[in-house]
């Protein structure tokens, strides 16, 4: 499934704060430190399926509520960090919706275990003949 971030958007909040650690001013006065927040529960981007497997998948990122609370404090603008939390989200989303393609269990070919045989075998006679000859 092909997440769209125009309807994305429309499904997640922000909360925004100063960021902290060094920078001087900026970091002091404005707010560009970021949280989306995302509510599993009430999307309606996903069917129940896809619900229930995110919250499988996603369980230890979530809160009480179901919740998704993704932060992003890298960049010196409020806006630049909204875009980072919101590709951050997506493509969380979209990894925990694939599905890994079941694994069909294949025989090794006879030609490859011949030739398997058919080398140990060389190798086998290589040594026999580094021997020493015996003196009867």
């Amino acid at each position: 499934m092909k997440l769209e971030k125009d309807d994305f958007i429309k499904e997640i909040t922000f909360k925004t704060s100063r960021s902290g650690g060094s920078g001087g001013q900026n970091v002091n006065k404005v707010a560009t430190k970021v949280e989306l927040i995302f509510n599993v529960h009430k999307s309606s981007l996903f069917s129940e399926t896809e619900k229930q497997r995110l919250l499988e998948k996603l369980a230890n990122k979530l809160d009480s509520e179901g919740n998704i609370h993704i932060v992003s404090q890298e960049d010196r603008s409020q806006l630049a960090n909204k875009e980072n939390a919101i590709e951050k989200t997506i493509l969380l989303l979209t990894k925990a919706l694939h599905v890994q393609k079941k694994r069909k269990p294949t025989k090794v070919p006879k030609s490859v275990v011949q030739k398997r045989l058919d080398s140990k075998l060389v190798k086998a006679i290589k040594k026999v003949n580094r021997k020493k000859p015996e003196m009867d």
